[in-house]
């Protein structure tokens, strides 16, 4: 997907710092790779020696022989390049004097090592040519690997591969005697070979600025694609001054029709409106020159409840409390704003941490709120559409499409608390209809039995009155809900001391798992800990 935006402004030192590293990581690389394949020849070289000298030779001989030692000394070159930049911080300015400084001397070595190749193979009466094209074909490798390997412009990169070919000339000149036949052919290809990597610097170098035009979103760099789905595709993003990490959710032209459209503005209008810290922050909100409308909102660096039992099974009941404990205040909030969130799900509640408290509880993916009474711009005329997570979702809400009362999302918080206490959903069945069915005329089962072990009977109890058919007879409000929960007699609480042992364990990837996804991918590129991407936020 293109995502064409606007001209952004400088990112700052951050944003420096990024180019300046990648710098250095790109020069290493090449360097590693031209010391490894020239080393590798000059080994073969030294092994052969005995059958190109046609006599027997000792390796320490063939070691001391003065082609074999620049061709050594060029390799040394690289290596030491690569030694540098991978041990050490580099400054920016002195990365370019070593990229260009060592592309001249290592070619300047390689043609030197040639010249001393064509001058033997003259001596014995050998074509000249032989021996020239080893240093040609060296000195190539190196400027073409350059422009696969480092960012460069197609003048820099002009520049540096006239200075790496032009010592070729005059040692062919002298170690073929002269012969210009021999010079003409080596002058031909150097000429050919500084201008396939000036093309080819171009080409690269303007589709890597393409790609990080494409990137940006105002002042937001895309980073790293976390999540895609139906209504959008979220990104890890910087924003080019401020230095904390960033989620952007787009909307790309081709699914921005007017319903969508209409439900994504909606969405990050009425989320931005609500302040409450179990709520996900939004942050900006824009649109594209080509259409893409995105927002951008706190980045949640952690895992949601869906993920949690999955992996880790079902959670303790003092736990499970203090997540629907923060879930209710979030409801709280926006239901006292006249907000209906209509798809609470395990999948839409984060946990994260946040200034140093574990266990933060965050609601995200507003996309189908609602207030009473109003339209649902997401629903067809004819009246047939679902709007939800059927395993989830309250009784009324599939008997009464757009049916908006604070009540079901309490009913569909009841289910979350039976999924976090039993490790299985309220209702499991082979269809989506048979789920609703169950939904509308089936008793759950105690999230005990499902269990298979005791649970606190005031929990059970207030879980299980979440779940009734009749809104009526569930709790008030999500605060009365929330006072009730706190009632509750629990014979091991969640402590915060539990919550950031549970937290360092997962950080550190040692927190035993009920069974691992192995599709699952971490947020973060090398980290040990498996991280939440930010699916939740789509549908």
């Amino acid at each position: 997907m293109k995502v064409e935006v606007a001209r952004t402004i400088s990112s700052g030192s951050t944003h420096l710092e990024l180019e300046r590293a990648f710098l250095q990581d790109r020069i290493a690389l090449w360097a590693f790779w031209v010391f490894v394949l020239s080393f590798g020849f000059y080994v073969i070289n030294i092994v052969t020696w005995p059958l190109i000298r046609g006599a027997p030779a000792r390796v320490a001989d063939a070691m001391l022989e003065a082609g074999n030692l620049v061709h050594l000394a060029a390799s040394l070159v690289f290596g030491g390049v690569w030694l540098l930049t991978r041990r050490v911080r580099v400054s920016t300015q002195t990365l370019r004097v070593l990229d260009l400084g060592a592309l001249a001397v290592g070619c300047m070595l390689f043609a030197l090592m040639g010249a001393y190749v064509t001058r033997l193979h003259v001596a014995a009466g050998f074509d000249a040519g032989v021996g020239a094209y080893a240093g040609l074909l060296a000195c190539a490798n190196t400027i073409l690997a350059r422009v696969i390997i480092v960012p460069s412009t197609p003048r820099r990169t002009l520049l540096g591969s006239l200075a790496a070919m032009a010592p070729l000339i005059p040692a062919t000149i002298a170690a073929s005697r002269g012969s210009a036949a021999v010079t003409l052919t080596v002058a031909t290809w150097c000429l050919v070979s500084i201008a396939v990597a000036t093309v080819g610097s171009r080409i690269i170098f303007g589709l890597r600025t393409e790609a990080a035009r494409v990137r940006r979103l105002g002042q937001y760099t895309l980073e790293q694609k976390i999540g895609a789905g139906g209504m959008g595709v979220v990104y890890r993003a910087r924003h080019a001054m401020l230095r904390r990490p960033t989620a952007i959710k787009l909307l790309p032209p081709d699914r921005a029709g007017d319903a969508s459209r209409m439900r994504f503005e909606r969405e990050v209008q009425l989320t931005a409106e609500l302040s409450h810290p179990n709520t996900v922050s939004i942050y900006d909100y824009g649109r594209t020159p080509d259409g893409v409308f995105y927002y951008a909102m706190e980045y949640l660096d952690g895992i949601n409840l869906e993920d949690l039992v999955r992996r880790y099974g079902a959670q303790p009941a003092g736990r499970v409390v203090a997540i629907l404990d923060q879930v209710c205040a979030a409801l709280a909030e926006a239901h006292g704003r006249g907000l209906v969130h209509r798809d609470i799900k395990p999948a839409n509640i984060i946990l994260t941490e946040r200034g140093g408290e574990p266990d933060v509880a965050k609601v995200v993916d507003f996309g189908l709120v609602n207030q009473p009474g109003a339209d649902d711009p997401g629903a067809t005329a004819a009246g047939n559409v679902l709007t939800g997570t059927p395993l989830y979702m309250a009784p009324e809400t599939m008997t009464m499409r757009g049916s908006s009362d604070p009540r079901t999302d309490l009913y569909a918080l009841g289910a979350v608390a039976y999924y976090l206490l039993s490790g299985h959903p309220v209702f499991e069945a082979a269809t989506v209809l048979d789920v609703i069915d169950h939904h509308l005329h089936s008793t759950p089962l105690a999230p005990s039995v499902r269990l298979g072990r005791k649970l606190p009977p005031d929990l059970e109890a207030l879980v299980a009155q979440c779940l009734r058919k009749v809104p009526e007879e569930r709790p008030e409000s999500a605060r009365a809900l929330r006072d009730a929960l706190r009632r509750c007699r629990l014979a091991h609480p969640w402590t915060s001391e539990d919550a950031a042992a549970w937290w360092l364990r997962f950080r550190a990837g040692t927190t035993p798992a009920r069974r691992r996804d192995t599709t699952y991918r971490p947020a973060y590129v090398g980290s040990p800990s498996e991280h939440l991407t930010h699916t939740a936020f789509l549908r």
